[in-house]
């Protein structure tokens, strides 16, 4: 990989970095019998209701970034699309009052669930590795509040932390991986976009960016049209890779 000459690497966070998935099947799971303040709650969820809910949350969220993306509405930060995903999943999940609508205090812990993420267990040993060497920017479509909430929780180590809260739209949208070329202050090119979604990584592709796929459970695998420059199966791999000791 010697062509490959980069003097920064942007990461995505959510599903690359940490395990989102994870994260918000706690906070669904804690939609039990037992949570709910109304006597005519769901029964437990199990593992197939888990997997439905979390769907519904993963499509509302995609859905209406894309519609963000596209014009077709407002930018909203996450935390308010998070906040409309809780109260569909906790209506779907029965802890609802007929009357009044999702229970709030139901909605408001499962819309922070999507802050309380476990990062994957090479993460934390990864950035800090490639961190002695390269300057390491996150690069989100989590609010700047979600972001440190998520930073901390996962204990993820950056130089500079960007949240697309700042260019009022979401990735793939080319404005978001522009703030991380003004940021570094660098030819896109010098830039290497780190992330476990082909989608991300095409739209930084189509800024200039340098790109690198790491594997995970959960993501956006490439296809085979896909001409990414670096494909690592874990932070291990990519530090290996860009020659990190």
């Amino acid at each position: 990989m010697a062509e490959l000459t980069i003097d920064a690497v942007v990461f995505d966070v959510l599903g690359t970095l940490v395990d989102e998935p994870a994260g918000l099947r706690a906070g669904i799971r804690a939609l039990t019998p037992s949570a709910s303040p109304y006597p005519y709650p769901s029964p437990s969820l199990g593992d197939s209701g888990t997997e439905r809910l979390l769907l519904l949350w993963q499509r509302h969220i995609e859905r209406e970034q894309g519609r963000v993306v596209d014009g077709d509405r407002p930018y909203l930060p996450s935390d308010a699309l998070d906040r409309e995903a809780a109260e569909i999943v906790a209506r779907a999940a029965g802890a609802v009052d007929p009357a009044a609508g999702a229970a709030p205090d139901a909605v408001a812990s499962l819309a922070r669930a999507a802050r309380r993420l476990p990062p994957w267990p090479d993460t934390v040993a990864g950035l800090a590795r490639l961190a002695e060497r390269f300057p390491l920017i996150g690069l989100s479509n989590a609010s700047r509040t979600a972001l440190l909430e998520l930073n901390a929780h996962a204990g993820l180590r950056w130089h500079q932390a960007l949240s697309a809260e700042d260019a009022r739209t979401y990735k793939p949208d080319p404005e978001v991986y522009r703030l991380a070329v003004t940021v570094a202050g660098l030819p896109p090119e010098r830039l290497l976009m780190v992330a476990a979604h082909a989608w991300d990584l095409r739209g930084a592709q189509a800024l200039g960016l340098r790109t690198a796929y790491v594997a995970r459970p959960v993501g956006d695998p490439p296809t085979s049209s896909d001409r990414f420059d670096l494909y690592a199966e874990d932070l291990a791999d990519l530090a290996d890779q860009l020659g990190v000791s």
